[in-house]
């Protein structure tokens, strides 16, 4: 990172993505402002770094957005628990859709870069090894919610905005409110404790750490448009955590396999994803770490 004369918003930098773009703000000298609803539960960062905001208020958007006056706002926050979403739709609609269009549209009057985080759940999974120019097909309201926010800006005359979509982050965080599949994979298997697993939807788990990187890189290059961003390697869900018992060599003997089907989950999941991440690659010099590298780094 060379251009550090941007100023960065960060909405829900409470979560694994948002600090983990903190991190990388810091590192870099890259002036920012953390924003969640609530208070600050990263402890990497000062009171002057942090202020509440709550993403469904347009004044207090605006209040914020006029008061730090950033020239990128990278927009994390929405409820990503896809079955959540689907047994409670008006909620999903407010956080995820209403929420996107306030801040979009107090960036468009102000000529902020506006980047949105998606997600590879707004493809139907038919096929997989999705590129960024592929038909969105969304089977669950959660998918739906980010295909609805995606198509204000793909339909916008206004062309000052990114969509960063990418696939299971995961990564080591502070005082998250969720896990991740990684990390609680880890956690489940040295305790010996009993998982079903998937093994009939497949995915390219991304570090965090790429992802963050990724999103920073759009902004100082000054990049429009679709990116794919995701870890190098598709495999199921089964073999994700299979992989990672092999890197820790811990056993197996509690590791059961089941169908989608089987666990009768509320929303519909797409059975194949993946990415094409020739673009990302080549626009930004986007090197994606493989599980393994990442793996020892979660300690």
């Amino acid at each position: 990172m060379t251009n550090t004369s941007y100023r960065i918003l960060i909405t829900g930098s409470n979560g694994l993505l948002g600090q983990k773009i903190v991190s990388q703000c810091l590192k870099n000298n890259i002036k920012f402002i953390a924003t969640s609803l609530g208070v600050n539960r990263n402890t990497n960062i000062s009171k002057k770094h942090y202020t509440e905001m709550n993403i469904c208020d347009p004044h207090q958007i605006s209040t914020v957005l006029d008061l730090f006056k950033p020239t990128h706002l990278i927009h994390t926050a929405a409820i990503t628990n896809v079955d959540y979403c689907e047994l409670n739709p008006d909620q999903c609609q407010k956080t995820n859709v209403s929420a996107s269009s306030y801040l979009w549209d107090a960036c468009k009057k102000r000529d902020i870069h506006f980047q949105f985080l998606s997600t590879d759940f707004v493809f139907d999974g038919k096929s997989g090894n999705y590129s960024e120019l592929d038909t969105v097909s969304p089977l669950s309201i959660y998918a739906q919610s980010k295909v609805e926010s995606e198509n204000k800006l793909i339909q916008s005359l206004n062309k000052n905005w990114s969509i960063v979509r990418t696939i299971i982050v995961y990564g080591q965080g502070i005082n998250l409110s969720r896990s991740n599949v990684i990390c609680w994979a880890k956690e489940a298997l040295s305790k010996q404790q009993e998982m079903r697993i998937v093994d009939d939807q497949f995915r390219a788990p991304t570090w965090a750490d790429d992802l963050a990187w990724a999103c920073l890189r759009i902004c100082e290059l000054n990049k429009q448009g679709i990116y794919h961003i995701s870890g190098p390697e598709t495999m199921s869900i089964f073999e994700i955590v299979s992989r990672v018992a092999a890197h820790f060599d811990l056993s197996t003997e509690s590791l059961k396999k089941t169908s989608s089907d089987a666990l009768s989950q509320p929303a519909k999941r797409p059975p194949k994803t993946g990415f094409n991440l020739n673009k990302s690659k080549n626009e930004l010099g986007y090197k994606p770490k493989t599980l393994e590298e990442t793996l020892d780094l979660l300690i």
